[in-house]
């Protein structure tokens, strides 16, 4: 059974200023949606389910899917703020204008995947190998099976150089999740790493393994996030900011014993579409691969 990609394609873009999911980088119009799908394919995935909003749809056809799905076997599915909620819940969050986040997103795609699958972000690029070891972890397990897996990255390989990022600091013992928190403000500060939170600031060395929501799955994580976005909801129906994200989802099914996450690390240096200075960079990264033969000028049959 060959798995399938899932990408989280429905963010709001408020840190870029734009729908930074369909932002050309190639020399094609290709995306890093177009290069994640083709190292995805390479590595023998057997299709991909992209998650979009309603809003976006007329441009992401126009500029991604058409043509992938030309290639490859995609689809698409939209999130939006109703999904999943009884018309009381949805009446209570009328004020919210965005989704629930990306447990809520993955939810939403339930439907249309049958298999395990890997998910990962739009907006960020991740390299070959680490699908290549998901694929191969994830072709030998089933659908019921509760040993999940995700993808590490080093810290100071995964920072940006144009403002702070969110990444998920996770503690791994005998190659297994232990926990995972989320640090959503991590930037460079004369020249020492440091995450600043409410409480405070804390110094990383930069060694530390952190997730880059690369993780995969077999299809019995749909009941266990079904379950941790219920309560998330119910705590949460009025509050027009909180959002149910994956490294809390995946906390949970590792605190309560309902699973276990094998942890895999790339060195891979990250870069990604975070701000809108790093649009160039993320050009200027692909135009490197592509000049070293890493990808083929034109990745896709356009006709």
């Amino acid at each position: 059974m060959k798995p399938s990609l899932v990408v989280l394609a429905a963010g709001m873009g408020n840190r870029y200023g734009g729908v930074k999911q369909i932002e050309a980088v190639g020399r094609y119009n290709e995306t890093l949606l177009d290069y994640a799908t083709f190292d995805a394919k390479k590595c023998g995935y057997g299709g991909v389910v992209y998650i979009i909003r309603r809003d976006i749809e007329k441009a992401f056809r126009e500029r991604v899917f058409d043509r992938i799905a030309k290639n490859f076997n995609a689809v698409y599915v939209f999130q939006s703020r109703e999904n999943l909620l009884t018309d009381a819940q949805a009446e209570a969050s009328k004020n919210r204008t965005k989704p629930w986040g990306t447990i809520h997103a993955l939810l939403c795609a339930k439907d249309a995947v049958k298999e395990p699958f890997t998910v990962i972000n739009a907006d960020d690029y991740y390299g070959r190998a680490a699908f290549e070891t998901m694929c191969d972890y994830l072709s030998g397990i089933q659908n019921n099976c509760s040993e999940h897996a995700m993808v590490s990255y080093v810290l100071k390989n995964t920072l940006s150089k144009t403002g702070a990022v969110s990444r998920g600091v996770c503690s791994v013992k005998n190659g297994c999740l232990v926990s995972m928190e989320e640090h959503t403000k991590i930037a460079y500060e004369d020249n020492k790493i440091v995450s600043s939170k409410e409480d405070g600031k804390i110094i990383l060395t930069g060694d530390e393994p952190v997730s880059m929501n690369f993780f995969g799955f077999s299809p019995a994580v749909f009941k266990e996030f079904g379950v941790f976005f219920e309560e998330f909801i119910k705590n949460n129906v009025k509050n027009e900011s909180a959002e149910a994200l994956l490294p809390a989802g995946v906390n949970r099914i590792v605190s309560q014993g309902r699973g276990k996450l094998k942890v895999f690390t790339s060195k891979e240096m990250w870069f990604g579409m975070t701000y809108p200075d790093d649009r160039a960079a993320v050009h200027a990264e692909i135009a490197k691969k592509i000049e070293t033969g890493y990808y083929p000028e034109k990745l896709w049959e356009y006709e």
